[in-house]
């Protein structure tokens, strides 16, 4: 049996899981919150038992990865003997510019790779290195792979990567297209393809949830992807505002006399379907006021599944035709209601869907939501980032 900790550093939170990849299942599970902030929380979960909840200290990452430890080999709820049985730990890594255009085992290298990234990823990639820290100094000889987000944009051709700036702002700041959600995107494409039985498949990868990124993919290889340098551009998300005219910034800046850091405050976490709604950026919330008559929830609403629709039709017309579209993540697992619009009116595009199976289909499971005369399937498939992190970590440290 190998096991493998997959570790999901943000900068105050910690998320974790212990995978027995041999079997490809969750022994264990669970969340640090508040790291370095008072009120501090271990949340750990084992397959077989019981939920656990510790309020403790946790003044850092490398407390918190020891207090992870501590429980996975706890006498009395552990699901370990000791810390040997974890054979390798994968880290989610956020942002790897073009410097990684796959997982790569972690070594000094890679960390200073790591650390040269952090003005395209200032949020992420200092929690990420924080993360990697700890488990170092808790793990010293056991080996770890850093799996990246942006690894997954790699694979795009240059015309459709650069924006049409200055080419020395290319050359000299890295200011490109590199996407993100990327191991969502991979995973679900491999499971698309195999659910077709055609490795070669053209498929559309709709990630949607409060943070949203469509892909598309020719056999495997991503083609193109809706975020850019951030994850602000492309779509319409719970508080970013997606792609908008640019010459925006500066106007709203200068009639409201305000800073670069308030006007990305502004695009970041007030707008999306909180600024248009007014009322949440949680979809759920969105769908009940809308039915209660809120005009403004339902033009969020509206904006979003056509911004779906746009993406679809354009990345269909990139790559010439589509096999698969694909729902995943939270709102596109499980909000039936924004399935069915994006999908209305896509019969000229060879896509019949399957509207009551939409509806009253199960969840959390991998389900085909278009009928079989259907020339475009379209599947429901749960992502599952923390296995293809387990997966790719077992392939090159195991």
């Amino acid at each position: 049996m190998k096991n493998i900790l997959v570790i999901n550093a943000g900068s105050s939170s910690l998320k974790y899981q212990l995978i027995d990849i041999d079997t490809e299942t969750v022994i264990a599970k669970g969340l640090c919150e508040r790291i370095g902030i008072d009120g501090s929380m271990l949340t750990y979960k084992p397959s077989n038992g019981d939920k656990v909840e510790i309020q403790k200290d946790m003044p850092n990452h490398e407390v918190a990865i020891k207090m992870v430890l501590d429980i996975l080999t706890d006498a009395k709820v552990g699901v370990i003997k000791d810390m040997s049985e974890i054979a390798a730990v994968g880290h989610r890594m956020v942002h790897g510019g073009e410097k990684f255009s796959g997982s790569v085992i972690i070594n000094d290298d890679v960390i200073e790779a790591m650390k040269e990234c952090i003005p395209l990823g200032p949020l992420h990639n200092p929690a990420n290195l924080m993360g990697i820290a700890g488990c170092q100094a808790a793990l010293p000889n056991t080996p770890m792979v850093g799996v990246f987000d942006t690894a997954w944009g790699q694979g795009m051709e240059p015309s459709h990567f650069m924006y049409a700036l200055p080419y020395e702002l290319y050359k000299q700041y890295g200011v490109r297209r590199y996407g993100f959600h990327g191991t969502s995107h991979k995973y679900v494409t491999g499971r698309a393809l195999k659910l077709l039985g055609n490795p070669n498949a053209k498929v559309i990868t709709c990630h949607l949830g409060n943070g949203s990124s469509i892909s598309c993919s020719v056999a495997g290889k991503c083609v193109d992807t809706s975020m850019g340098l951030t994850p602000l551009e492309g779509l319409p998300m719970g508080t970013r505002c997606g792609s908008i005219d640019p010459a925006i910034i500066p106007y709203l800046m200068k009639r409201m006399n305000i800073t670069a850091a308030e006007m990305d405050a502004i695009m970041n976490k007030k707008s999306g379907m909180l600024g248009i709604s007014g009322v949440s950026s949680d979809f759920r919330d969105l769908g009940a006021a809308a039915a209660e008559g809120n005009e403004r929830a339902q033009l969020a609403l509206d904006m979003f599944v056509y911004a779906v629709k746009k993406y679809i039709g354009a990345y269909a017309a990139a790559m010439g035709g589509v096999d698969a579209i694909v729902f995943t993540a939270g709102v596109g697992e499980n909000d039936r209601a924004v399935r069915e619009k994006v999908l209305s009116n896509m019969e000229f595009l060879g896509v019949i869907p399957d509207v009551e199976f939409n509806r009253n289909g199960p969840r959390g499971e991998e389900i085909c939501i278009s009928k079989p005369e259907s020339k475009v399937k379209v599947f429901v498939i749960p992502t599952d980032e923390e296995m293809a992190i387990a997966r790719d970590t077992a392939e090159l440290a195991c």
